[in-house]
């Protein structure tokens, strides 16, 4: 079956439920598509559970449209960018949906997607599926790869994906963990989602390399989310003597945990939960509860980066955000940054809008952005690029809570800049 016959197919039999429009978003400008146009398709989780991920997605699209506005040239030619920006609204189906909308409907040359797998895995497969060129980020490398049944022997053809993976996030929380001391029972709080499965993973997740360092693990097993009550998780880890909580949750399901465990007076030494810590406005709600909480930090103004779209400092992007929202700077800056740092120096490279050029120029991708390095020939596995990963302590600061790093065991280049300390209970 030709491409074409499969965009006919999807469109007859439904696979396109009707996904946001670049209107209804707020994107910031769009241009009419033609052959003298790079249309990039961006899905993200503006609504839903992930919605804190999106949270700088505007300001993004500010920055690329300001960067971008004279056009680009590829090939000795120039070309006006637009950019398609749907809502995943954190449900998988909707990402694939979204994803299927811009390459059938809108024609996109290239495809963005970032934000856990519940977006970048649908989205990316929907590429597959269809021979468009997909970047995407913001998801482990093993839940994005092999949770999408991906053979290292054989990768992907048109799918390519860059951040940090398991055996990092391990390493960084291990060592993180074995500053203070503790019982060194680590109570888990892994879902039933491809997060969740991957981390909890008896042979490539925690536990193994837990236990050959020394940690018990008190785990009840996956449980689906959303969840209300984890009367049944703190009885066990109350009983098991944990001292370190640790998990992957969307913020809503911890913020569940952490509330009953102060109900329940469970104080556990150390609270090192993704997702659900990574975002000021979510830990803001927990008040003086969050003081103390600890979470990996993929991007920080502290990371000793340049932007090759814009050439701010990490620090600049960060004070940039700030200034033109008033919040804080979040993780998503830079990776939603950089995710059109590659893309745009795709278009730039690959010498037209043939999709097997951009494809091409995406692996030979060798640019240093605000995240770091990316270079899609690195691997560990094909079609994969990896970041560095720090970890990070919510201390109370001068103007409110602070995410500093405290932990860089597997980054030396980026700047410890504070000593773990034990969470304090009133």
């Amino acid at each position: 079956m030709t491409v074409d016959q499969k965009r006919r197919t999807l469109l007859k039999t439904g696979v396109l439920a009707t996904a946001a429009s670049a209107a209804t978003l707020g994107a910031p400008w769009v241009r009419a598509a033609g052959k003298d146009t790079f249309k990039i398709g961006f899905v993200s989780p503006v609504t839903g559970p992930l919605a804190v991920f999106a949270e700088p997605d505007k300001f993004t699209l500010e920055q690329v449209k300001k960067a971008v506005a004279g056009g680009i040239v590829s090939g000795g030619k120039k070309y006006a960018v637009e950019i398609v920006y749907k809502d995943s609204q954190s449900n998988p189906n909707r990402a694939s949906s979204a994803a299927a909308e811009l390459i059938l409907r809108d024609k996109v040359d290239l495809v963005v997607a970032a934000n856990t797998p519940a977006t970048t895995n649908p989205v990316a497969d929907q590429c597959e599926l269809n021979g468009v060129p997909c970047i995407t980020n913001d998801t482990p490398w093993q839940p994005h790869f092999f949770g999408r049944k991906g053979d290292p022997k054989k990768g992907f053809d048109w799918t390519y994906h860059f951040f940090w993976g398991l055996e990092d996030v391990i390493g960084s929380y291990s060592s993180l963990w074995s500053q203070i001391p503790t019982s060194k029972a680590v109570g888990a709080l892994w879902p039933n989602d491809e997060d969740g499965n991957a981390w909890g993973n008896e042979k490539m997740g925690f536990p193994p390399v837990l236990a050959a360092k020394g940690f018990k693990t008190i785990d009840r097993g996956r449980f689906q989310t959303p969840i209300n009550d984890f009367s049944s998780f703190i009885s066990l880890f109350r009983n098991g003597n944990v001292d370190i909580v640790t998990g992957v949750l969307p913020p809503p399901d911890f913020a569940n945990f952490w509330n009953q465990a102060g109900q329940k007076d469970f104080r556990p030494k150390i609270v090192t939960v993704a997702k659900a810590t990574e975002f000021p406005a979510a830990v803001a709600a927990f008040g003086d509860r969050a003081d103390g909480l600890t979470v990996e930090v993929w991007w920080s103004p502290a990371h000793p980066f340049n932007s090759s779209l814009t050439g701010q400092t990490s620090r600049q992007l960060a004070d940039a955000y700030t200034a033109a929202t008033g919040k804080p700077w979040t993780m998503p800056v830079g990776f939603k940054h950089s995710l059109f740092e590659v893309a745009i120096d795709t278009l730039k490279r690959a010498g037209g809008k043939d999709p097997k050029a951009i494809r091409d120029a995406i692996v030979a991708t060798h640019l240093d952005t605000i995240v770091g390095p990316i270079d899609f020939k690195t691997g560990p596995v094909p079609n994969i690029s990896k970041t560095p990963l720090v970890s990070g302590q919510w201390k109370k600061g001068s103007k409110g809570l602070d995410l500093v790093i405290v932990e860089n065991s597997l980054a030396p280049n980026i700047a410890r800049q504070a000593e773990l300390e034990a969470i304090k209970y009133a």
